[in-house]
């Protein structure tokens, strides 16, 4: 087996459901052991391991938070039954890469939490909170599906913003790429398209669904299954992406009309503009329907990250450094994202032969894997 089939091997069990895909949420038995996975790693190189307060695990060579250290590493969380490359890539590559890094280099590998936000909803908390992008109250009071909040599943109040990340010298995050852009083994990423969650609550009245006449329904369904077609309009009308994802019903059963119906809508596109007037058009249509329907109609952004354009001198650097590596962009988020804010920023895909992700059927072969693994060595030892 090659250093990375062995080490890949090591975590591959953790978290798997019967259908093939990871159940790795935040802070749950599956990340948890992950992360001792992680101290385990660290500890076998003589690195030192800390906690910032936030779930975000460090492992360090050399001081912690040491000024001109280069930053690596990414997550270990997954949506339900996603793909187990989605994150875990970029920090098992991370521990190989150093191997590889001349011993006398300040590194720093970072396992990020809930980046997914499949458990408390807000994706890349863990950077959010670190870079003072989320109020850590906010963070705390942030409840699962079962109605467990982050700071009771945290064990303590996130303390928010750490001033230390000033010496950070530059961050280079490793991941699978979510597309099927990428035709060499390693490309680089220029920019993340901007991208939020929007809650959607459709308000009507419960009935009786042998009883109630059709005309005498104010049922939310209706009003909702009309605003998941017409996103799914617009968006392709504005060539941006809409996805309804997630909803909840109340009361859920089948011979009763809705009281409630609440949908998430994911809406991404190429530049804020178009996102803006793709969720506007969409809040609209809705708000009209609601009126026809009877019914109401509430939406609450979540999360809602502006367009990322990462260093673009870096970008080039890297891309040279990795004889001409392509440059692109994506549609999905990331913590590189987050802390490209704050941080010179880099991001580097492995090929994905798909482009599935989010899914079981996610996958890179262990030969583009290794070349993942060469390329970020030599990226970090270039950096540092």
């Amino acid at each position: 087996m090659s250093s990375f089939a062995e080490l890949w091997a090591e975590i591959a069990p953790i978290g798997r459901a019967d259908s093939g895909g990871y159940l790795r949420f935040a802070l749950t038995e599956p990340e948890l052991t992950l992360r001792d996975w992680f101290r385990a790693q660290a500890s076998s190189r003589d690195m030192t391991v800390t906690e910032d307060g936030n779930g975000n695990l460090f492992a360090w060579r050399g001081e912690p938070w040491a000024p001109g250290t280069v930053l690596t590493g990414s997550h270990f969380d997954s949506v339900p039954h996603g793909g187990g490359f989605d994150g875990p890539l970029g920090i098992v590559s991370a521990f190989l890469a150093i191997d590889e890094v001349p011993n006398d280099r300040q590194i720093g590998i970072a396992a990020f939490v809930e980046e997914e936000g499949g458990r408390f909803g807000v994706p890349c908390l863990g950077s959010r909170l670190l870079t003072g992008a989320m109020d850590p109250s906010r963070a705390a009071a942030l409840k699962d599906r079962d109605g467990i909040s982050f700071g009771e599943a945290l064990g303590a109040t996130p303390v928010g913003q750490i001033t230390r990340l000033a010496n950070i010298k530059a961050v280079v995050e490793l991941h699978i790429e979510q597309g099927i852009a990428l035709e060499t083994p390693v490309g680089v990423a220029s920019a993340i398209w901007p991208h939020g969650r929007w809650r959607m609550d459709f308000a009507g009245v419960g009935d009786h669904a042998g009883t109630t006449r059709m005309t005498d329904r104010r049922d939310p369904m209706l009003t909702f299954a009309f605003t998941v077609l017409a996103a799914n309009k617009e968006a392709r009308l504005t060539g941006a992406h809409a996805t309804v994802g997630r909803v909840q019903v109340e009361p859920n059963a089948t011979n009763a009309i809705p009281s409630l119906v609440r949908g998430w809508l994911d809406a991404r596109a190429a530049d804020s503009g178009t996102l803006d007037r793709l969720v506007d058009e969409v809040v609209r249509k809705a708000t009209e329907r609601a009126g026809r329907d009877g019914t109401t109609v509430a939406v609450t952004p979540e999360s809602v990250t502006p367009e990322v354009a990462f260093d673009g001198p870096l970008a080039t650097h890297l891309s040279k450094v990795l004889g001409d590596a392509p440059i692109l962009p994506t549609g999905a988020g990331h913590d590189a994202g987050v802390l490209s804010a704050h941080v010179p920023t880099a991001m580097l895909f492995v090929r994905n032969p798909t482009g599935v992700s989010h899914s079981p059927a996610e996958h890179a072969s262990d030969a583009d894997c290794e070349a993942g693994i060469k390329a970020l060595a030599t990226v970090l030892t270039d950096l540092s």
